[in-house]
């Protein structure tokens, strides 16, 4: 609906923030009681009596119920159990329009699709600069890519950068190689979400046993006594 009807609307909005955060709450709103389509039934909570109440003195005696009134609730009650709504709405059915071709709506993507592409570039630049250490340029450089972690796509491809370097037998680093690589994938775990648990934090998983640096003789460092921290 929104591909079929709004986007006259979102043309229009944008530039003005106050405009598209109406929208926003609107389309929240609209999602909100599709997902909870009947309030929340208040429930009345009974007090639990305090402890060494029974030994009070000046008790009230509990009050006689009276019968009628009691029944006349509960008929009460009945009458408006028999008249209420099914427990089930009933589903509408409609159709939607196909609405303007998705060319128009790629357009306005256009220069989010074209940042996407230089902050992926800008990553694997700097992993390049890393292992080939240019240490000036990859400083240069890791502002950016610290940035670009926020976004998945950036993630993905720094695990995959990192993995073309294992397979090529560079996995064992200078400390100021090191330095970078434990910097960028703590970077990157850190904007993990929990849909990342199964891609990109178990891709980064083979790559922390396989970075390493020497210390001293006999004795090596790897990349996930750095990194093991993340949940």
């Amino acid at each position: 609906q929104l591909v079929a009807y709004e986007v006259k609307r979102m043309k229009a909005e944008e530039g003005n923030k106050q405009k598209i955060l109406r929208h926003i709450k609107e389309l929240a709103e609209k999602l909100y009681k599709n997902e909870n389509p009947y309030p929340a039934v208040a429930m009345h909570k009974v007090q639990k009596p305090t402890e060494g109440c029974h030994l009070r003195l000046h008790q009230k005696p509990f009050p006689r119920l009276d019968e009628g009134t009691v029944q006349w609730i509960i008929d009460q009650a009945t009458a408006k159990l028999q008249t209420a709504p099914p427990a089930v709405k009933a589903e509408k059915k409609c159709m939607v329009p196909s609405g303007p071709p998705i060319a128009a709506i790629l357009e306005r993507n256009g220069n989010a699709l074209a940042n996407s592409a230089r902050r992926l570039e800008v990553v694997r630049n700097c992993i390049s600069y890393v292992f080939e250490n240019k240490m000036l340029e990859a400083k240069k450089l890791f502002p950016a890519v610290l940035r670009a972690m926020k976004g998945r796509a950036a993630r993905h491809c720094l695990t995959q950068e990192l993995h073309l370097h294992v397979q090529q037998n560079r996995a064992v680093l200078d400390h100021q190689q090191f330095d970078f690589v434990i910097r960028m994938m703590n970077c990157c775990l850190q904007d993990c979400t929990a849909m990342d648990e199964h891609g990109i934090a178990a891709a980064l998983l083979p790559l922390v046993t396989a970075f390493c640096r020497k210390l001293s003789p006999g004795i090596t460092q790897f990349a996930y006594s750095c990194v093991q921290e993340h949940v």
